[in-house]
């Protein structure tokens, strides 16, 4: 801040941080000569910035002033600049106390081990960044683990437990598909608690340690309603969205700590972090525009504001690990585990052409309506409701065409894919292929017969440990054909290190985290990740996008920028392609 005439303040900064400016009530000075009568600002010829005339303002942005103007701004506010100062120097003890044991935090978030008392049952003990997330969990009211897939969050969560002898009664929520793991994670790592139960048809009301779903929180509200010693959230990007049901039933529990478990802490944009750092860092967090601010990059439009960007990311990801976040990375905490390669492989299109043709046809549509849309709301004077209307219902259209042209595409695509597995296998001892319709799964593995097994959403969760039991065990069994959404997370699948995508998905964690159902604990390979794309295709498409997300998600969760994990020219070309068209990613029409 600067004093360029008699009592009139100007603060310099830059765009990002016009909300400082703002909050704080200065003015925008839009030019040299803004055409009002009188204008101190114009009259001092100070240009574009934000100013006021007003000391009480100027004091509340004292400390963005040189020491002599800062004594000039709080000896003109008189009794009110005493008491800011006493106020401040009270506020600059406690926030150095707090510095230190946020940086005390920073450095446990990335611990590699830890002296801890954490019993284990025999013949079981802890990894050495497992102790590490353990002392981290003791030492805070509410964490996060976000340990990259495959460390062993929900071994480090049962240490918490063994280590926390004022524990007795703990609820476990966890997708569907998870009860069956989580129960036999309890009963072999859990020192001298008592019964395991499962929720689900009834309950177990004579268990103090309770395992249940997302969906059925709603079903058991009154028995969950009883104050718990600690809460576990496995893969709680689940409860990203504060206004679904599920989320709205999770934060209501009571808990006297909160253990949140998830490898993908965001799954696409910073927005989506905000209901889960806030109910575990209320303090830290709570204020959403203020987070929204530093860390979404808001934009208003003629339907309201967009939180869809990502600023500050370097910033956020220092404020995560220096309050609730541990998060290591297998290159980090297993060095001698094999990293990962990604390769996007082209196929032939020749004999679909025509489909493919159709296929980004009605793609070109959707966005052309979405464009129309887009054109209509920005128009002088409002936009015509009932346009706005046709447009809608004409975009739906579209999207519901595209999703039937992308699984007829897709189901093409199957013989290709057959064709390539079969190349695969010749070098490749077992193969895990994913998928996301079921016709294609079941059309990947039907050419196989016995040596292949599916896992598919409708499946029951006997037949899906069967399925991945087989694979892990039998040597006859040599492909998993798999569902990206139902069996891309909480499985072990590292018989194989040769993953393939049949087909995509627009969310990159989502993809990330079915490929590391082989990039785990126990794999001694280097796993090697291939996406099978058409000539021309959608997915073609995608893929350019998938890697621009990405980068936007490990710079948020690890600081880095991982993106060269995908290796070949042809990636680099997808990657450039993206970049200059935008994401142009297929959706419903809203209002």
């Amino acid at each position: 801040m600067i004093e360029p005439a008699d009592g009139l303040f100007v603060l310099q900064s830059e765009y990002e941080d016009r909300f400082i400016a703002k909050d704080a009530g200065l003015r925008w000075h839009p030019s040299d000569r803004c055409g009002r009568r009188p204008c101190p600002a114009c009259e001092a010829n100070i240009g574009r910035v934000w100013w006021t005339n007003d000391v009480l303002k100027a004091l509340d942005l004292v400390d963005h002033a040189e020491a002599s103007l800062r004594e000039t701004i709080v000896e003109r506010a008189g009794p009110a600049g005493v008491e800011r100062e006493e106020r401040m120097r009270r506020a600059a003890k406690a926030a150095k106390k707090k510095a230190a044991l946020r940086s005390r935090t920073l450095r446990a978030s990335k611990a590699h081990d830890a002296d801890v008392d954490a019993p284990s049952p025999d013949g079981l003990s802890y990894l050495p960044y497992q102790r590490a997330a353990i002392a981290f969990g003791l030492a805070r009211q509410n964490v996060l683990f976000a340990d990259e897939m495959g460390l062993g969050k929900t071994i480090e969560a049962l240490g918490v437990i063994n280590a926390d002898k004022d524990v007795s009664w703990v609820l476990v929520v966890c997708p569907a598909s998870l009860k069956l793991n989580w129960a036999r994670e309890c009963e072999r790592w859990l020192v001298g608690r008592g019964p395991i139960g499962v929720a689900g048809k009834k309950f177990p009301h004579d268990a103090n340690i309770v395992i249940v779903n997302y969906d059925i929180l709603g079903k058991w509200e009154k028995e969950l309603s009883r104050p718990w010693d600690l809460l576990v959230a496995d893969e709680c990007h689940y409860v990203k969205n504060k206004d679904a049901k599920r989320a709205k039933h999770l934060y209501a529990l009571e808990a006297r700590r909160k253990l949140f478990l998830t490898g993908t802490p965001i799954l696409n944009r910073p927005a989506e972090l905000w209901a889960i750092v806030s109910f575990l860092d209320p303090e830290e967090f709570g204020d959403f525009w203020a987070f929204a601010k530093r860390h979404c990059d808001p934009k208003k439009n003629r339907f309201g504001w967009e939180f869809n960007g990502a600023t500050n990311l370097d910033e956020l990801h220092e404020r995560l690990r220096s309050t609730i976040m541990v998060r290591r990375t297998k290159a980090e905490v297993l060095p001698d585990l094999p990293p990962k390669r990604r390769q996007v492989i082209e196929l032939a299109s020749d004999h679909i052409a025509d489909l493919i043709a159709i296929e980004t046809g009605a793609w070109q549509e959707h966005q052309s309506g979405l464009s129309e849309l887009r054109s209509l709301s920005d128009a002088e004077g409002g936009r015509d409701e009932a346009e706005a209307a046709r447009l809608r219902t004409s975009i739906n259209a579209a999207f519901g065409e595209l999703a039937k042209l992308r699984q007829a595409t897709a189901i093409a695509k199957v013989p290709l894919v057959v064709e390539h597995i079969k190349s695969v296998l010749d070098e490749a001892n077992k193969l895990v292929v994913f998928a996301h319709h079921r016709a294609v799964v079941s059309g990947l593995a039907e050419p196989f017969g016995d040596a292949a097994v599916t896992l598919k959403g409708d499946d029951t969760p006997e037949a899906r440990q069967a399925a991945v039991d087989r694979f892990q065990t039998d040597p006859t069994c040599r492909i998993f054909v798999g569902s990206i959404t139902a069996a891309g997370f909480g499985l072990t699948l590292t018989a194989s290190s040769h993953v393939i995508f049949a087909e995509l998905d627009w969310v990159p964690a989502r993809l990330t985290q079915a490929e590391d159902r082989t990039h785990r604990i126990g794999q001694k390979n280097s796993v090697l990740v291939q996406h099978l794309v058409l000539q021309d295709s959608l997915d073609a498409r995608m893929v350019g996008t998938l890697i621009k997300k990405q980068r936007v998600i490990d710079k948020v969760t690890d600081g880095d920028v991982q993106a060269d994990l995908f290796t070949g020219s042809f990636a680099d070309a997808l990657l450039d392609a993206a970049e200059t068209e935008g994401e142009g990613r297929p959706g419903a029409a809203s209002s």
